[in-house]
């Protein structure tokens, strides 16, 4: 019985994510080691496997996912080693998984945002701090909030790596359904 290599690019990014939501959890900060470890083994990965095509499929996907997460890390909303994260897990991944790990990240992060949030006690706060953000980001551009951002040690801080590790693991996820044709 052969492995489809299509499940092969999802179970590598799986690995990256846990390992960098254990030291994010750990140490607050995602290793540069190991997102450039990881994009340069999706790239090669990709490259062996499905020739020049799919370098260029890895090489796009991390680049359009690690650009969308630049907004947010230009906005003060995550730090950068979080987009290089996603950048590396998307070269995992490839450029057709790449959408579904970007709504999957973005599901886990939002879903563990609200529930950190009520965990102590600020989820009104959260909400109506989101608005600000919103009301802030439409008139002042990609400007960081002078309050809520990373940077204040005040606000809330989410180890953003492990919503990354579910994104990884629910894309693995529905490249297994699709690939035993469920």
């Amino acid at each position: 019985m052969s492995i489809d290599k299509d499940l092969i690019y999802p179970v590598f990014a799986v690995v990256c994510g846990l390992a960098a939501a254990v030291t994010d959890i750990r140490s607050r900060k995602i290793p540069n080691s190991l997102t450039g470890s990881a994009l340069i083994a999706g790239l090669c990965l990709h490259l062996s496997l499905d020739g020049w095509r799919g370098l260029l499929s890895s090489l796009a996907a991390a680049l359009i996912a690690g650009s969308i997460f630049l907004f947010f890390y230009v906005a003060g909303g995550m730090g950068a080693g979080d987009v290089k994260l996603i950048a590396a897990a998307s070269a995992l991944v490839g450029l057709g998984n790449t959408a579904p790990l970007l709504i999957f990240t973005t599901l886990a992060g939002g879903v563990m945002g609200l529930v950190l949030a009520a965990i102590h006690g600020r989820l009104l706060a959260t909400l109506r701090n989101m608005l600000r953000l919103a009301v802030h980001h439409r008139e002042e551009g990609l400007t960081p909030h002078p309050e809520l951002n990373v940077s204040n040690p005040a606000t809330l801080r989410l180890p953003y790596g492990i919503a990354i590790a579910a994104g990884c693991l629910l894309t693995l996820y529905t490249s297994t359904i699709r690939g035993f044709g469920l």
